[in-house]
């Protein structure tokens, strides 16, 4: 097992810009005021989870059911497309369930936004230049950092008020909303070549 800090270091950063949790804190707000509660472990553990399996299989899962990774990323661009719009236009086109906290820790917060497409291929282009053990040690990294910011978001919420999180949200909406139309053009185009 060969640890290298400066691929470590590396694949944190790149996964740290992809995921993008500090940008995600109003997101984040916002589904614990639907949930009333977001189990700050439980989401970091699955995201992690998903991360790591992901790294580890995601190319023969995807291969398994026939799906390449330009149309996975393609899905996760319009779930992506559908959060930001919540967030522009303060409307509600996420359905809250019985089972609120749990649903809530698992979809939407650690899939897609945490664990989502972007980070999923990030980590599919990361196993081709660097070691897996590097990669492993930058998500749970990540993780940790993931974690802190979902439970200290109520504080951070505090010291912004609610005219602060309400500017940053409809920013951050816009913002996500970029990274989606991104997304869904960089890997329609990428379908449409392998076509």
């Amino acid at each position: 097992m060969q640890f290298n800090f400066k691929e470590i270091f590396t694949a944190f950063m790149v996964l740290f810009a992809v995921i993008d949790i500090v940008g995600n804190i109003p997101i984040v707000i916002d589904l614990r005021k639907k949930a009333g509660h977001i189990q700050s472990e439980k989401a970091s553990l699955i995201a992690g989870i998903i991360l790591i399996i992901f790294l580890f299989l995601g190319n023969s899962i995807l291969n398994l059911i026939g799906i390449d990774v330009n149309s996975f990323a393609v899905a996760g661009a319009f779930i992506l497309f559908f959060i930001a719009l919540e967030m522009i236009l303060g409307i509600t086109l996420y359905k809250q369930d019985e089972n609120a906290s749990m649903t809530t820790a698992v979809f939407p917060l650690a899939f897609p936004l945490i664990a989502g497409p972007g980070s999923l291929t990030t980590l599919l282009s990361l196993r081709a230049e660097f070691s897996i053990e590097n990669i492993i040690v930058a998500v749970l990294m990540n993780v940790v950092i993931i974690y802190i910011v979902l439970k200290t978001s109520s504080r951070i919420e505090r010291f912004l008020g609610a005219n602060g999180i309400n500017i940053i949200r409809k920013v951050f909406g816009v913002i996500l909303l970029a990274i989606a139309v991104k997304l869904f053009a960089h890997n329609i185009k990428a379908l449409f070549d392998l076509a």
